[in-house]
């Protein structure tokens, strides 16, 4: 899972996301281990009553890995996905086996930058969440400010509560959640951060919070007040993509639309990318960004073969490439007739 269709950016492999949640499970982890090595693990040992159980057929989990296998990168976000995965399939186990499953709460931060894969996540997040029973419904309710902040006093609480309540049984995700708390003290933004954490103790376990946005805001809102750090023990960073990770991205959003980018495009498109990163350090969009760019580039062709086939057909190959000149990042789109 990015496709953005949703992209998500990944470290290095194997990298960790800050959080502070922490499962011992993991999935498809193998260890090296020599030939005595190897020979002293079939050494017969009586195995614990009740250990290694095969997961059932019906694995609610095989939709989500699916799913997220096509991504780019997001190699820490999909690690810990599978965490929590594990956690509440543990948790039944321990139910039915007559043991506290534990009271755990499942509030989310997410912290990146535009364009890194959170929106995306967050709906991978409530189908997982409806899978495993813990939500009954599983939709996502996104919102920002403008849809929590009223213009009176009053009048935010009672549009917080309301979106609360159309949220119930699934997540809401608040994005660019900082901007509640720019204001100050006086500013209406403050009563729905208010509002949003009297409803995560009054409909405790009926929805799960998504607090999303750049990673310094986000850490400067969660000091504004003391006791927010606590009630979201999941924090997931969506690190940026790299220039070879944003390249795939746009050979796959290519691909998806039945277009080929040439070598000679791919070329032209790694160069921007590189002048882009550097002159928008902290505003650049990574696949939001690809994305456009890609839908730009389509139209650009469409015009290109009007102009080009005027009185006849493109072949098929020239109905799917992506040439250098259709990758283009400023100008209008010509007309037919014009030149150049």
């Amino acid at each position: 899972m990015p496709r953005m269709n949703g992209h998500a950016a990944s470290g290095h492999q194997g990298a960790r996301p800050s959080r502070q949640i922490n499962v011992v499970l993991r999935s498809h982890e193998t260890y090296g281990l020599g030939a005595s090595s190897a020979a002293a693990q079939q050494v017969d040992y009586p195995e614990p009553a009740g250990a290694a159980r095969q997961a059932p057929a019906a694995d609610p989990y095989a939709e989500i890995q699916k799913e997220m296998e096509h991504m780019v990168g997001m190699e820490g976000v999909k690690s810990l996905i599978y965490e929590i995965y594990a956690l509440l399939l543990i948790s039944q186990m321990r139910s039915e086996a007559g043991l506290s499953g534990g009271a755990q709460v499942y509030h989310m931060i997410f912290k990146g930058n535009p364009g890194t894969g959170k929106t995306t996540i967050a709906r991978i997040v409530a189908k997982l969440f409806q899978k495993m029973g813990l939500l009954s419904k599983g939709h996502l309710i996104e919102v920002e400010r403008a849809d929590l902040v009223g213009e009176y006093i009053g009048h935010t609480a009672q549009k917080t509560r309301d979106l609360v309540k159309k949220a119930l049984g699934g997540v809401l995700f608040v994005d660019e959640a900082y901007s509640l708390a720019r204001g100050g003290e006086k500013d209406f933004g403050k009563e729905a951060i208010d509002t949003l954490v009297k409803a995560m103790e009054d409909y405790r376990s009926q929805f799960v919070l998504i607090l999303a946005g750049y990673p310094l805001e986000i850490e400067h809102f969660l000091l504004t007040n003391p006791g927010l750090p606590s009630r979201f023990p999941i924090q997931i960073d969506f690190p940026d993509y790299s220039v070879d990770q944003l390249i795939q991205i746009a050979e796959l959003m290519a691909k998806d639309r039945d277009y080929s980018l040439l070598p000679q495009t791919v070329f032209k498109l790694r160069s921007h990318l590189i002048q882009e990163k550097t002159a928008t350090l902290y505003s650049f969009s990574n696949a939001r960004y690809v994305r456009n760019l890609i839908e730009k580039s389509i139209r650009h062709q469409a015009v290109r073969l009007l102009n080009q086939y005027a009185s006849a057909s493109p072949g098929r190959q020239e109905l799917m490439s992506i040439r250098p000149e259709d990758m283009r990042w400023e100008g209008k789109v010509k007309q037919p007739g014009e030149l150049g």
